[in-house]
């Protein structure tokens, strides 16, 4: 029976989009001001971690280009991170009916626990496994297992919930059942093409697929 729920954080429980696009955005622009850079061109980058990203794009300057870009993310954290409508509310009744839930992110903990604060989530999760926790990050396995480790939980109870193939194909890697967001801002297509076992609509579409995935097992 699923027990245990493995959430990413940005993009999947709240709206960290309109941030990421745009820090990315002004660290590009002043490293390469003769470039303009479409919204579908900074996609990929909702995803990986910075040093990925950036060290792939400039091998000289990427360690300059994160710094860059976490000074201008955490100060507009605040004002540019948005609520996607129930889903809060939906982590909140999910934790009433006994899920033991965790946060699994690409993000540092002091950012990731940023976003978390500003939401008042911090009581719903039981264990946050962030970048600074592991030496290999999503769709690496060490993440999910450190985080199912803490829980005390196995993989055939654990379902890992995300936006991004590091989420879906990361959670297939730990042979875990995979949902992933409708929400998510790369579109449905792209959900599709990740082959998770299901696509949720809403939190309470993930809480009837969990519970008809467990009434399997009666």
């Amino acid at each position: 029976m699923i027990q245990t729920i493995l959430f990413d954080l940005d993009g999947t429980l709240i709206d960290t989009n309109p941030l990421i696009l745009k820090s990315f955005e002004h660290t590009l622009s002043y490293y390469y001001p003769d470039r303009t850079f479409t919204e579908a061109e900074l996609l990929p980058f909702i995803g990986p971690t910075l040093e990925k990203s950036f060290s792939e794009m400039n091998a000289d300057q990427w360690k300059e280009m994160v710094a860059f870009y976490r000074s201008y993310n955490i100060a507009m954290h605040d004002a540019l991170v948005l609520e996607y409508p129930g889903v809060l509310d939906g982590l909140r009744r999910l934790k009433q009916e006994g899920y033991k839930m965790a946060i699994v992110t690409s993000k540092s903990r002091r950012v990731a626990l940023k976003g978390i604060e500003l939401f008042g989530l911090t009581h719903l999760f039981d264990a946050i496994i962030a970048a600074d926790d592991v030496t290999e990050e999503k769709p690496a396995v060490e993440p999910f297992e450190k985080a199912m480790a803490l829980l005390g939980a196995t993989p055939n109870e654990t379902i890992m919930v995300g936006d991004n193939a590091t989420d879906i194909d990361g959670g297939k890697n730990a042979g875990l059942k995979t949902v992933a967001v409708g929400w998510a801002i790369k579109g449905r297509p792209y959900l599709e093409a990740l082959q998770p076992d299901v696509i949720i609509d809403s939190m309470e579409h993930l809480s009837d697929w969990i519970e008809a995935e467990n009434a399997k097992t009666n």
